[in-house]
């Protein structure tokens, strides 16, 4: 739109981040030194001329003035609602900003032009419809905002111009949002701009408006939650008075923040605060309450994230697996050569691989008493691990392994969530004690239980019948033990690597006599080092003679039966101490040997 030719000339009043649009009335502080020497300018020119005092209305920006202002008339003078002097402008219309000039009194004064705002009559079509659509995008805002009469007001403006310029009392355009609409001459340019920042606001009002809704409404649950958890709270408090209960109560109502409280898996605790929501649900009289506190106090009790560190020297292991065991260098060399692996893949990190940890299951399989329990406890030893033995002999329950389901009576979880527990940590030596003496009959097989138990790619994500909550065991350190190869079921056996332990010499049995049998007997029968001692020739006697055995339980029995014989004798006033047995002493001592080497025999008695 182009000005028109008449030039005015106008005292500037700039208005600091604040623009007034045609059309808007808008009151002024006369504290305000520039408010006020405008003011009093345009009184002072308007007493020479015609109609109300004139200044030109000029947002100023960060110390900047935009080309376009706006003609304000200065309908009263007075005081404001708050009792400070002030004016009250009408803005009138749009003035192109032109060069400066002078005028009365100290004011700045400019030359101006007025801008042409008409728009043809009757209006085109697509303007009479951007018409409408801003109508009815304003009429949408000011009903959410219950402002009905300015409804009405927007509703009966027809002028393009002015209902661009309504605009500006908008409270959610910016003030460079107002400027560009001040600096828009063409009525029906402003108008779309005008829709368009109403757009905008109204789809940013939306979004906000389902936000909230959304977090009201989850702010709603947890406060109708809260109420009726308290509500439900102090009916179970006024139940249990009534019955005697409170103590009980009181327990029953911590499990939830110890189940908060606890270091649990994620899926772990999903199922632990389900199960407290079912027991708060519960009645005080149902047994579902003394199942569900009892599976509570498991989980609580399993040490989840519980780990002890490996302690990987492998020098120190071997001088422990020499001092605690005599002979069986090839199976000491195999253990060996196993921590060594598993020092290495942990170095490398290859301990954990796609989640789980791999590593060979070994079976120590031999004849009884070759020490094949104390060769586990080693190497939890080596290792700094925690020791746990897990007995299978006799076992024909499948639910021994994999647990009880909570549906039954007096339901437990499995002896390898146990021996977890027991140990304390999620990474224990795992002896499973006797595996050939695993049974089958009608409540299952354990053996097959046992396959995820052993299987490194199955065995994280061992889901005990009991827990029904997933548990790793892929760090785990199983061990087996098996007197007789045979009786191991096949597909169990694949999962283990053999270590055969085939018994010890005769040199041997008297060095693990020497070395640990007898301190140990002299201990049980409370004797001292100082006053029994046997010499190597009755220890050779008593592993050749008196007992024949691949191990040396029966060897540790003869010197216990000796020790004691010495013991008795001492108390009766027939032996003195100190005293030391010779071969020649086991026949008076223990009887005659039960097994005589064949050269020592009478040739009649061959």
């Amino acid at each position: 739109m182009a000005s028109t030719s008449t030039p005015l000339t106008l005292r500037v009043l700039p208005l600091d981040d604040e623009v007034v649009l045609p059309g808007m009335v808008v009151p002024l502080d006369l504290n305000d030194a520039d408010v006020r020497a405008a003011v009093e300018a345009a009184q002072a020119a308007a007493r020479s001329e015609p109609g109300k005092p004139k200044v030109l209305l000029v947002p100023r920006i960060d110390g900047a003035y935009p080309s376009t202002g706006v003609l304000g008339t200065v309908e009263q003078v007075g005081r404001l609602a708050d009792g400070d002097p002030g004016a009250l402008i009408r803005g009138r219309g749009r003035v192109k900003i032109g060069a400066g000039t002078t005028g009365p009194g100290a004011a700045l004064w400019v030359e101006g032009t007025r801008v042409d705002e008409t728009v043809p009559d009757p209006l085109p079509g697509h303007v009479a419809e951007l018409v409408k659509e801003y109508k009815a995008l304003a009429t949408s805002w000011l009903r959410k905002r219950g402002a009905w009469q300015v409804v009405d007001r927007v509703q009966a403006i027809d002028d393009v111009s002015t209902l661009a310029d309504n605009s500006g009392y908008s409270p959610f355009l910016s003030t460079e949002q107002k400027v560009t609409l001040l600096e828009t001459a063409d009525p029906v340019a402003r108008l779309k701009l005008a829709t368009e920042q109403l757009r905008e606001h109204l789809a940013e009002q939306d979004v906000a408006e389902s936000i909230a809704k959304d977090v009201q409404e989850g702010v709603d649950k947890q406060q109708r939650e809260f109420l009726l958890r308290r509500q439900l709270e102090a009916v179970r408090k006024e139940l249990r008075e009534l019955n005697g209960d409170a103590k009980e109560g009181e327990e029953s109502d911590d499990y939830r923040t110890r189940v908060e409280a606890a270091d649990l898996p994620e899926n772990v605790r999903e199922a632990a605060l389900k199960e407290v929501d079912k027991l708060e649900r519960s009645s005080d009289q149902s047994p579902e309450g003394g199942w569900i506190r009892t599976w509570l106090d498991t989980v609580l009790e399993l040490p989840w994230n519980e780990r002890t560190e490996d302690e990987y020297d492998i020098q120190g292991a071997k001088g422990i697996l020499d001092a605690e065991h005599a002979g069986l260098e090839d199976v000491k060399e195999r253990i060996t050569e196993y921590l060594a692996v598993r020092k290495r893949r942990s170095e490398r990190g290859l301990g954990v691989v796609g989640g789980r940890r791999g590593g060979a299951v070994l079976a120590l399989v031999g004849p009884p008493g070759v020490g094949k329990t104390s060769l586990g406890e080693s190497v939890a030893h080596a290792m700094g691990r925690k020791f746990v033995r897990v007995a299978l002999g006799g076992v024909r329950d499948e639910a021994e392994i994999r647990g009880h389901r909570r549906t039954y009576v007096g339901a437990l979880p499995g002896r390898i969530v146990r021996a977890i527990k027991e140990a304390g940590s999620m990474n224990p030596v795992v002896l499973l004690d006797e595996i050939d003496k695993v049974g089958s009959d009608f409540r299952g097989d354990p053996a097959a239980a046992l396959l995820e138990v052993l299987d490194p790619a199955q065995n994280h994500t061992f889901r005990d019948h009991y827990l029904e909550v997933e548990l790793d065991l892929s760090d785990v350190v199983f061990l087996a033990t098996a007197n007789v190869l045979e009786a191991i079921p096949e597909a169990l056996l694949d999962r283990m690597e053999l270590v055969r332990l085939d018994g010890y010499t005769e040199d041997e049995k008297v060095v693990i006599a020497r070395d640990h049998l007898l301190p140990r007997q002299l201990e049980r029968a409370g004797l001292e080092k100082e006053e029994v001692a046997l010499d190597e020739s009755a220890l050779r006697k008593l592993a050749g003679e008196y007992t024949r055995e691949a191990g040396v339980r029966n060897l540790e029995r003869a010197v216990a039966r000796l020790l004691r014989k010495v013991a008795a004798q001492h108390e009766l006033g027939e032996r003195q101490l100190p005293f030391t047995v010779t071969d020649a002493d086991l026949r008076g001592l223990i009887g005659r040997p039960h097994h005589v080497p064949e050269s020592a025999q009478d040739p009649a008695e061959r």
